[in-house]
């Protein structure tokens, strides 16, 4: 690497983790404000689940918590501690906000991991055998199941694979991470994790695979019309290096965008999975912190959730640039 290209590689570095910090930092200022817009505050959940919601209780505990100063003060208090590396404290699990999301967010990347792993796998392999056996038998079966997924709600797959391979053929465990009771340590514990693992990446990940599914097909069959999958073909190439060489890494360019794209939407899905099979993960932590009106967690799950699809949009990024040299990174 020429100095000159050093130099530039730096500056874009340097650039991007400006745009990162001021991504956050808009991410912040508007999950404060649309957070306070929701009724209700953590001072009238306890007092209600403590039965004594007098004045004089709700003004103790809004006090506790702050609740009573103006909200430019409190959004001022909350702008110093992120500077700080502080994410507060929450009320409900009497603890800090960054050791509770320390604790829940490797859960989530590892639900998220395997999910977008089987959905790019399987909808690319699938997408490859629809577009080579375009308009014959097997396009129009792979074509209608990644219809039926991509149609069907996340939370009806999630039931239906419960009660097929957990009830009916009791197969796989029904909910959570691991078999607690067990006491599984070492390659016993990672099996434990991995079959339970599996029932929540399905349901996560076949929506994402009939999308990729959709997309690889369209885009090969496209591809295989160009000019320079022609001109290979004609030079005597060998089917299957045309095959993966020239169509399906150009074929590919268009799914990495829209993964980049979809990552904000699979943590989103992963709310709705994690609530239905008790997967100990962030999505579950933000839906219990939503209704429990513990909005320091919240902010600190909203913030930590951007920052994650912020570096994943990096790593496509760079991705983008290995599978087409002419991109290169600013």
């Amino acid at each position: 690497m020429t100095a000159a290209s050093a130099k530039q590689l730096s500056q874009g570095m340097a650039r991007r983790l400006l745009q990162l910090l001021g991504v956050v930092l808009g991410v912040a200022v508007i999950n404060f404000f649309l957070l306070r817009l929701a009724p209700g505050d953590a001072a009238q959940v306890l007092a209600g689940e403590a039965g004594a919601a007098t004045p004089e209780y709700m003004l103790a505990l809004r006090h506790q918590f702050g609740l009573d100063q103006p909200l430019l003060v409190q959004f001022g208090k909350y702008l110093l501690n992120l500077a700080q590396g502080n994410l507060g404290f929450s009320f409900r699990h009497g603890m800090p906000v960054a050791q509770l999301i320390a604790e829940r967010l490797p859960a989530t990347l590892l639900l998220m991991g395997a999910s977008i792993a089987f959905a790019v796998l399987l909808g690319s392999a699938l997408g490859v055998l629809a577009a080579y056996r375009a308009g014959k038998l097997a396009d129009v079966v792979i074509s209608t199941l990644a219809l039926l997924f991509f149609a069907t709600p996340l939370f009806w797959i999630g039931l239906m694979l419960v009660v097929v391979f957990s009830v009916w053929l009791d197969w796989l465990p029904v909910g959570g991470m691991f078999t607690i009771e067990a006491g599984y340590t070492g390659w016993a514990h990672c099996l434990d994790v991995a079959r339970h693992l599996v029932l929540p990446a399905l349901t996560l990940g076949l929506f994402y695979m009939a999308v990729y599914t959709r997309l690889v097909r369209a885009t090969m069959i496209e591809v295989r019309r160009q000019d320079f999958v022609r001109t290979a073909v004609a030079k005597g190439a060998r089917p299957l290096r045309v095959l993966f060489a020239h169509v399906l890494r150009n074929a590919l360019l268009p799914l990495v965008t829209m993964l980049g794209v979809q990552v904000s939407s699979i943590i989103g899905g992963a709310v709705l999975v994690e609530t239905v099979f008790s997967w100990p993960g962030l999505g579950r932590l933000a839906f219990e912190a939503l209704f429990q009106r513990d909005f320091n967690l919240l902010l600190g799950i909203l913030l930590c959730s951007s920052v994650v699809v912020i570096l994943v949009n990096w790593l496509v990024d760079f991705v983008y640039t290995r599978l087409d040299p002419r991109i290169r990174l600013r």
